[in-house]
């Protein structure tokens, strides 16, 4: 016959709970299944669809020499908002700053 023994995963020491290899291994294992049973939650919402939305009519502007990217929105927005049109511009032309050069082709809203 074959013996068979069974350690404790945890100990009990002066009330202090002390956790063997096993046990720390459950736990990171239990902390794992947990991460990813709330990503797999948190994916659920993300939904996309099979048709293409309405693309956004834009339109190219040349940049010329002395333009700047505010004279350029300036333009675009007529009495609007200049400083939404600069962030309009620079979301679509994917800028990290408001420097341009001259040459440089800028696709703006039409609207």
């Amino acid at each position: 016959m074959s013996t068979m023994t069974i350690h404790p995963t945890a100990t009990f020491t002066d009330g202090a709970v002390r956790l063997t290899r096993r046990g720390r291994l459950v736990v990171l294992l239990a902390a794992l299944g947990l991460v990813l049973a709330v990503g797999f939650v948190l994916a659920s919402g993300s939904v996309a669809s099979r048709d293409a939305g309405t693309p956004e009519p834009t339109r190219v502007v040349m940049v010329g020499s002395g333009d700047t990217l505010w004279d350029i929105a300036a333009d675009l927005a007529g009495d609007g908002d200049v400083r939404s049109m600069m962030d309009e511009i620079e979301r679509l032309n994917a800028l990290e700053s408001g420097m341009l050069v001259a040459g440089q082709e800028l696709v703006v809203p039409t609207d």
